[in-house]
């Protein structure tokens, strides 16, 4: 049985009423998860295409989710997996694990095609890299069809990752191109990757919503509105625990 992982993790005293009106729906949420899985798998009789987004989502945003819901369209796919990072190799002094992983929970409550993994947010690793995490997940789900949905700035630093060359094996690629991003240097680096190491690799156009994290934090610690930007319980969320040195309008 497929058990998609989605939990919320009670590791201090600083939860709130926002935190707690959750625990009921997380439980419908999981159940009813859970047998969407169950019942695709039964109807379809093929394997299930599941996308995975890794990322730190510091915070969360309107952009993530809406590339999320984008290429999970256009594959078909029958699932996302959220997989916020515990402690990323290649970011310093990020926000609290635990918190960034509750802001995931809160955007993607509402949509039964998303699920979140807290496999990295759990791990007692120093560090988390993406190959040890698609080992999990495949082994987790040895049956499906893994899609890995990644930013085409993230892919052009790809061979600076721990064995980046068995990411490759573990998953298909799909590299979402967005405003700003150098795309003669992924193009390139596509076509390498794929004649290299035989590396299944997409390009893929998203919407053009210009958001990023690093904005959203920003427009935080000088107090401006992030309406629209993120989802309103991330707003909320971000206001009540007085995160990123600011506070939200």
């Amino acid at each position: 049985m497929i058990k998609p992982v989605i939990k919320l993790n009670y590791h201090d005293n600083e939860r709130n009423r926002i935190m707690l009106e959750l625990q009921d729906r997380l439980e419908l949420s999981r159940k009813r998860n859970i047998e969407k899985l169950e019942s695709m798998r039964d109807s379809k009789g093929t394997k299930l295409k599941l996308g995975i987004m890794g990322g730190t989502f510091n915070p969360i945003h309107n952009a993530h989710l809406a590339t999320a819901e984008f290429i999970r369209d256009k594959y078909d796919l029958d699932k996302v997996i959220f997989i916020p990072a515990g402690d990323p190799p290649h970011k310093k002094g990020v926000l609290n694990k635990f918190k960034r992983f509750d802001m995931v929970i809160l955007s993607t409550l509402k949509n039964d095609d998303f699920l979140v993994s807290d496999y990295e947010v759990l791990s007692d690793k120093e560090r988390d890299y993406t190959v040890d995490t698609l080992r999990h997940i495949s082994e987790t789900y040895p049956n499906e069809e893994l899609y890995f949905i990644t930013g085409s700035d993230a892919l052009n630093q790809m061979e600076t990752w721990k064995e980046f060359q068995e990411n490759f094996k573990l998953a298909k690629f799909v590299a979402a191109i967005r405003p700003g991003i150098n795309l003669l240097e992924t193009q390139e680096n596509v076509e390498a990757f794929r004649q290299r190491y035989d590396a299944d690799i997409d390009m893929v156009y998203v919407p053009s919503l210009e958001i990023s994290s690093t904005y959203i934090r920003s427009l935080v610690k000088n107090g401006k509105s992030i309406k629209y930007l993120v989802p309103s319980r991330v707003e909320e969320y971000i206001n009540v625990h007085n995160l990123y040195g600011g506070v939200v309008r």
